[in-house]
């Protein structure tokens, strides 16, 4: 398990020399290692970033062609038991108008957006049992099965058998962020509920991944931690670890950035478009055939020139709203959306920036 590991890492990450070797010389081997890829991210020389933009380019299309696969998210609830102080469906905002769609409703959203040409739908719910329990889920994923050839959800930590029982029903991938890796900071920030037990979350994509399902995308969120390059840096361990244990299993990363929410603490984004840009393109170098996402948490502008530069997923015409497609719900939303674009328009600025938009990752059996 990642968590017999993580004190290790972490250790080593803030033991380690963040800067001596040349990162010119660094740019210039074949792989990097994880020491190498820590000066990378600590690296502030503009220069050095465009050629590091440039390395992640190369390596990106070579091991992915100029293709970007688009998918799209559906909450089917917005109930929620945790209460976490930077999350719009926190269990401490009573101003949230609580949500459910039924298996009726989760069909209407689906024939919708497959209706818009996806043929990759990510299923998320609030952490709560009660509201959402697994017989649920496992409703609305055989509802997805006939839509739907990658079907993944985002939903509260499972057990084993849990996984199992849903890979069984259909599920073919698991997304599930730690938000941060910092044990002290997380019991911080997630004062009661289910997640907040920091390890049973660390350790549920190998449970997943034992279970049956085939892809895996882990993540972190920046801007809880001051020091988000710890997080980013253990993500990518973390990524790594997987597809070295798991290597049939397809592992993917996101570092969003937290945007407004209905949060019960102020949040401060420290983290620069810049510093974005280098946690993803030096993550790219460290890691050549994991996927990296990009959600429309980011600006049209700086998603668009994004393109090309070390993401392969993209999501688009997001809502986070329960029923947000087809119900239409004006409801709270978990977050802010910052790319409000059409599906069309994202379409066309792939294109544009001379690459294939996918939105089949594989042939459904």
């Amino acid at each position: 398990m990642f968590s017999e590991i993580l004190e290790k890492e972490k250790k080593f990450f803030f033991n380690s020399e963040k800067e001596g070797e040349k990162i010119i010389d660094i740019l210039e081997k074949e792989e990097i290692t994880k020491d190498e890829f820590i000066k990378l991210l600590y690296s502030n020389d503009n220069l050095i970033l465009e050629k590091i933009v440039l390395k992640s380019k190369i390596i990106t299309d070579r091991n992915f062609g100029k293709t970007i696969l688009l998918f799209t998210p559906l909450y089917i609830s917005n109930y929620c038991v945790n209460k976490c102080l930077y999350c719009g469906f926190s269990a401490l905002n009573k101003d949230v108008k609580r949500k459910k769609l039924n298996l009726n409703e989760i069909e209407q959203e689906m024939e919708s957006l497959k209706q818009k040409g996806f043929d990759t739908i990510l299923i998320l719910t609030g952490d709560d049992r009660k509201n959402s329990d697994i017989e649920y889920i496992a409703g609305a994923i055989k509802i997805a099965r006939k839509y739907f050839s990658e079907i993944l959800i985002e939903i509260y930590a499972l057990t084993y058998e849990e996984y199992k029982y849903l890979v069984e029903n259909g599920l073919t991938g698991v997304t599930i962020y730690q938000e941060t890796y910092d044990k002290d900071l997380y019991d911080k920030l997630h004062l009661s509920g289910p997640k907040k037990d920091f390890y049973f979350r660390v350790e549920a994509p190998e449970r997943a991944i034992k279970a049956g399902v085939k892809e895996i995308s882990i993540g972190c969120l920046l801007g809880l931690n001051k020091n988000f390059l710890f997080d980013v840096y253990l993500t990518a361990i973390h990524a790594d670890y997987l597809q070295r244990e798991y290597p049939d299993v397809e592992i993917s990363i996101s570092y969003p950035r937290i945007q407004k929410a209905e949060a019960k603490i102020k949040i401060e984004n420290t983290v620069s478009d810049r510093d974005y840009v280098k946690c993803i393109t030096s993550t790219r170098i460290l890691l050549q055939r994991i996927g990296i996402n990009l959600t429309t948490r980011e600006k049209e502008i700086f998603r668009d020139n994004l393109i090309g530069l070390g993401i392969t997923r993209m999501s688009a015409g997001s809502k986070t709203t329960v029923g947000g497609y087809f119900i239409n719900a004006e409801d709270t939303g978990q977050f802010e959306i910052s790319d409000k674009r059409s599906v069309e328009d994202i379409i066309w600025v792939i294109k544009n920036k001379g690459y294939r938009p996918e939105f089949t990752n594989w042939v459904k059996i």
